[in-house]
């Protein structure tokens, strides 16, 4: 078991924290994807498409994965946002000996070729873990809950990268999913 109070982890985030606040943190008015305004704007892509951003994430999402107890055979959420922490969390596992795969959610299945709503690594009755890289109302969270579930997928838990703490996780809990962030906003400065 990964202890995340170790002083490995602890650098890992006070280094993920320190970018977030460089690259991804924007003040100001915005309209954020739930339609509420806010003072504040969590671009996280910024860090999570760089490449030391991919590294960190990778490595604390896999080890928190870990320290969860949690066993999935796949990482996965809505893209665009999901897509780069789950394919850094399946390379920490895979660079770790853990066959650990990942898969995006299409918004809605395609209309050509295979009709697909989830691309890449998946299998009906497979334990799923769901990424997302921010996580404010929990809605596109529970949009891949749902594409999952169709498809037989088994969620066993949500990671996100930065949780804004404006009510989403309570939602996912409440809906009977855990949920891990690795940097929540009062973490970031902006609560």
């Amino acid at each position: 078991m990964i202890d995340s109070s170790s002083s490995s982890y602890y650098s890992k985030k006070t280094r993920l924290r320190e970018l977030l606040q460089a690259r991804s943190l924007r003040r100001g008015q915005f309209t954020l994807a739930s339609g509420q305004q806010s003072s504040f704007y969590i671009d996280a892509r910024i860090t999570t498409m760089s490449g030391e951003g991919l590294a960190l994430i990778g490595a604390m999402g896999y080890e928190r994965i870990t320290e969860r107890g949690w066993r999935p055979q796949f990482v996965g959420g809505l893209t665009l946002g999901a897509d780069p922490v789950a394919y850094s969390i399946a390379l920490a596992g895979q660079q770790r000996g853990s066959s650990l795969d990942a898969f995006t959610v299409r918004k809605q299945a395609k209309d050509h070729g295979t009709g697909k709503r989830i691309e890449g690594c998946f299998l009906p009755g497979a334990p799923i873990v769901i990424v997302e890289d921010v996580i404010t109302t929990g809605k596109s969270a529970l949009q891949a809950i749902e594409a999952v579930a169709q498809e037989g997928g088994k969620v066993v838990g949500i990671l996100a990268v930065v949780d804004r703490e404006e009510g989403g996780r309570g939602a996912l809990e409440k809906a009977g999913y855990q949920v891990e962030a690795l940097i929540t906003a009062a973490e970031l400065g902006v609560r």
